[in-house]
This record gives structure tokens, sequence and C-alpha cells, in this order.
């Protein structure tokens, strides 16, 4: 009896052990597009890996040129090509397309494009203080001095009791 529950708890142990064990599996189609960054800007560079592309290929996208990804060869069979994104490429989400060895996956929300900065005035129209900013900055000049004449007054005051 004593055996018995030995023996059931190693057969549990074994079979909770191989069946956390990664598997060992052959990539033989492309997998987990990763764009980096995942937000840019117009005109940066933009790294790209791809899992099971082992012979390298091509990526694609309306936001870059057709690309080429050279194998790193690493556990993953991974693949990796930088691009650069379009000067003129329009904001918002994009989508990148592999092609390795034949075998095609898309990723339609890789990477996402910002805008440029809109520069200028910023609404100003004159150089230099307007008559209201002057009229306002005279206003605020006067109470600052009444406020400050009553302080000294009141202390004046209390020196006397």
């Amino acid at each position: 009896m004593r055996s018995s529950r030995a023996l059931a708890a190693t057969a549990a142990a074994v079979a909770v052990l191989g069946l956390s064990a990664p598997a060992a599996v052959a990539w033989d189609q492309p997998s987990n597009i990763v764009a980096l960054p995942s937000v840019i800007a117009q005109g940066g560079q933009l790294t790209v890996t791809v899992d099971g592309c082992r012979n390298g290929g091509t990526m694609t996208s309306d936001a870059f040129p057709t690309t080429n990804l050279s194998p790193i060869h690493g556990a993953n069979e991974t693949a990796k090509g930088t691009a650069t994104v379009n000067s003129n490429a329009s904001p918002g989400s994009h989508g990148i397309t592999v092609n390795c060895s034949g075998k095609t996956l898309t990723n339609p929300t890789a990477f996402t494009v910002i805008g440029g900065v809109r520069g200028g005035l910023g609404g100003s129209s004159t150089s230099g203080a307007t008559p209201t900013d002057m009229a306002i900055g005279g206003g605020l000049v006067a109470a600052a001095l009444a406020g400050g004449g009553v302080f000294w007054m009141r202390r004046r005051a209390e020196k006397r009791i």
C-alpha cells in the first residue's frame, strides 16, 4: 500500500513535468511579427522580427517600401529587418505582411505612425504687450501697492497699543 502511493505520486510528478516541458517544434511557417518601436514618427527606423522565418524573406507595408529579412538562426528560427518609415506615411495604425519561403503572415496593427507637430505662432498676432496686457498689469501693481499700504498701516497701529 505504501509503495503504491509512492508509485502514484511519482507517476503524477512525471506527468506534470512532461506536460510543463516546452515542446520542441520545427518552425515551418512565419509567426509572431514584432515591430519595435510600436509607435514611430514619420521618417523613423523600425526594426521587425519574425519567428519561423528560417531562411529570411521580405516584409511589406503601406508605410515603408519592401524590405529584406535576414535570418538570425536562434531558437525560434527568427529573422530580422530594419525599415525606414516614409516621411509622408499617414498617421495611424499600419500593418506588416511577411513572406518567408512562399508562406505569408500579416499583422494588421503592427505599429502606429504619429504625425509631425504643427509649429507656428500659437495664435499671437502682435509682438510685445497689447494695451489690454498693460491695463491688467497696471491694475495688479496698483492692487499690490494698496495691499502693502494697508499692511504697513495696520502694523503701525499695533505698535501704539
